[in-house]
């Protein structure tokens, strides 16, 4: 008989030989668009409408979206399971309304603000345990968490609650300027944006350097193969989820403190924001795959892009939910054409 003879397989060419090429990379492509968009809304605005490539718009940009930010990373990890968290809104109205009063009656804003923390992380940590130990959707759970959070802070106060201009509170919102620029143009920051910059790098290094970062993102791929593979599945869900929360409340924080006040109805729909932001940043719905880092900047794009229209004037401020839903339309899309590949 005849030996076989087996050949070697042919390298790919051509357009297989560019997909094997970029294949490690497509868990890339939405984020690298959303850093590509909100270059080209820099480009447009300062084309259109000037005074945009400057450090005081940038400084402002930083500042009025810190809170947006911390919101933002915390859902990271909650999606980067395949979960969700629609109580991040109503977890900083209660919390925001709550700190205030404690300290209007009389107690130290240095106590006052951890409390705020601690309420969203046990808001949290009541929507991981429904979620982990009692089977109900994420959806569901985060929902009644929302209903939860808005109630009590209806039942606090139904007015603005002020703080007092010089109270410790404030002192986060204060802006430092970093370096004095020409006329106005200078480089300022707050506490709050420095708050939320430490908020990033801890997240980043929890997501890319330790086990439970490789957890989470194990969890999304398939929790199935995790619980297989000895990984702690069920603490590392609570723990996600407790985080969402805490940085909620810390978001709660941050805000209050530039804003100076507080009332029942703010955070109203930040939720879909800071999801939208996740999504706009690269981190993919189903979970498993994106980056804390590309959040940041779909905060920032969806920042710019209320910027813009206030620039403009002609557009309607009714007009920014419309082209947010388009702009994030355009990002599930492209999701939705990496993903397949991605399987492959």
């Amino acid at each position: 008989m005849s030996a076989l003879i087996t050949l070697p397989a042919a390298e790919p060419e051509g357009a297989r030989a560019l997909a094997k090429r970029l294949s490690p990379h497509l868990d890339t492509l939405p984020s690298a668009a959303a850093v590509v968009i909100f270059v080209g809304m820099i480009v447009y605005g300062e084309a259109a409408y000037g005074r945009i490539v400057q450090f005081s718009t940038l400084s402002n940009l930083l500042i009025n979206n810190a809170h947006l930010i911390v919101m933002a990373v915390g859902l990271t990890f909650v999606i980067l399971t395949g979960g969700i968290d629609l109580s991040v809104g109503a977890v900083i109205a209660v919390s925001s309304v709550a700190g205030v009063l404690l300290i209007n009656a009389g107690w130290h804003p240095w106590l006052a603000m951890p409390l705020m923390v601690l309420i969203g992380t046990a808001f949290g940590a009541a929507s991981g345990v429904l979620i982990q130990y009692f089977h109900v959707q994420p959806f569901i759970a985060t929902l009644a968490m929302m209903f939860l959070g808005r109630g009590l802070a209806s039942m606090l106060s139904t007015e603005p609650e002020r703080v007092a201009d010089d109270s410790v509170l404030r002192l986060l919102g204060t802006q430092l300027k970093i370096l004095d620029g020409p006329k106005v143009d200078d480089i300022v920051i707050t506490p709050g944006v420095v708050i939320a910059a430490l908020v990033v790098a801890a997240a980043y290094f929890v997501l890319h350097r330790t086990r439970m970062g490789r957890t989470v993102y194990a969890i999304g791929g398939s929790e199935q193969s995790a619980a297989l593979m000895g990984l702690p599945v069920a603490a590392t869900k609570l723990r996600v989820y407790i985080i969402s929360g805490s940085l909620a409340g810390l978001a709660a924080v941050v805000y209050t403190a530039r804003l100076g006040s507080a009332q029942n109805i703010t955070g109203i729909g930040w939720e879909l924001d800071a999801v939208a932001a996740v999504v706009i940043g690269g981190t993919l719905l189903t979970g498993g795959a994106g980056f804390v880092l590309g959040s940041v900047v779909g905060a920032l794009v969806l920042g710019l892009m209320n910027v813009l229209i206030t620039r403009d004037g002609g557009i309607p401020p009714e007009a920014t939910t419309i082209i947010t839903g388009g702009i994030l339309l355009v990002f599930v899309l492209l999701q939705r054409a990496v993903l397949p590949r991605r399987r492959e």
